[in-house]
């Protein structure tokens, strides 16, 4: 690696970091989602917030961006086109992030996204390299948002559940990393395509830690796991509890099944919503433990649905536990 390549995609982090200047480094990253909502402006801020939050679970705050659009103009009115960029543009200005330019692809798939560039200051950057055993897993957002996002495709996602996955999917997680400086967090990631165990995977493996976690704390959206129990899964979660099954026991010492076992459906269930598939997901906070109930009150303050989900613990065979 370059010496002035701080973290690259080796241990597959959320952004890349490079040195900068003025004792600040550039976390670098880009991001680009199709629609998984009907409305063109909540599918352009949901695609904004997913990108810049590479750079929050770096530690770092995004500052520019450019605007990535693929769009079939022979197919849809460049009002909707308008709408999605309005979106985008709105929330990266709640973020305080300029979009100076970007580039746009005539193509029959309609995609959007972005790439951002951020700062962050060498003693704030946190990796997946920076983990340590003992420390609290604090999840900022609930999870379920591929889950409902299959629901909403074909069409038997309820207006409740539809509401509440966009505001999840277009909350910010700067005021969440803002919290995790203030309460001596080292690592984190955010959960998004490859849900919150293969996240996690890749933290395990970064870091050289194993993890429990607790099925029971994790955040839910309102409905997720009743179009679970109908079948309705998304095709890369399927894939993402496939990938990570080999990493993964049960705390009896069974060991994950890449697809649901026979018995326990409850908790196979949740087992299953751990490798929901995200898009613009929550920060997954390594926490001090003295300060972890601390720091999840904080988030809650804001208005967060923020819980302690587990911990990280020594590096063990099959290192990631999950408790029933």
């Amino acid at each position: 690696m370059r010496r002035d390549v701080i973290v690259d995609h080796e241990l597959s982090d959320d952004a890349a970091v490079v040195r900068g200047t003025a004792g600040r480094d550039l976390v670098l990253t880009a991001d680009v989602i199709a629609p998984l909502v009907d409305d063109p402006e909540a599918f352009g801020a949901i695609a904004a917030a997913n990108a810049m939050s590479d750079v929050w679970a770096m530690g770092g705050e995004p500052r520019f961006a450019l605007s990535l659009v693929f769009f079939p103009d022979d197919q849809l009115p460049l009002d909707v086109l308008d709408a999605i960029l309005a979106g985008g543009t709105r929330t990266c200005a709640r973020a305080g992030v300029a979009i100076v330019g970007g580039h746009s692809v005539r193509d029959p798939e309609l995609k959007y996204g972005l790439s951002v560039t951020g700062e962050v200051e060498p003693s704030a950057l946190w990796s997946n390299r920076t983990a340590r055993p003992g420390q609290v897993l604090v999840l900022t957002k609930p999870l379920g948002t591929g889950v409902i996002g299959q629901a909403i495709k074909k069409g038997v996602a309820s207006p409740a559940a539809t509401a509440a996955a966009i505001a999840a999917m277009t909350t910010l997680n700067q005021g969440a990393a803002r919290i995790g400086h203030a309460h001596g967090v080292t690592s984190a990631t955010d959960i998004t395509g490859f849900g919150l165990l293969g996240h996690l995977r890749n933290l395990v493996r970064g870091s050289q830690v194993g993890a429990r976690i607790e099925l029971a704390r994790l955040p839910i959206l309102p409905d997720a796991l009743g179009h679970l129990r109908d079948q309705l899964c998304p095709g890369g979660s399927k894939a993402n509890r496939a990938f990570v099954a080999d990493l993964v026991r049960w705390s009896d010492g069974a060991p994950l099944t890449a697809e649901p076992a026979p018995g326990d459906a409850e908790r196979e269930l949740l087992a299953s919503l751990a490798c929901d598939a995200q898009t613009s997901g929550g920060l997954l906070l390594c926490v001090p433990a003295e300060r972890a109930e601390a720091c999840t009150a904080a988030l809650r303050s804001e208005g967060l649905t923020a819980a302690a989900i587990g911990e990280l613990c020594p590096l063990s065979p099959r290192p990631i536990e999950l408790i029933a």
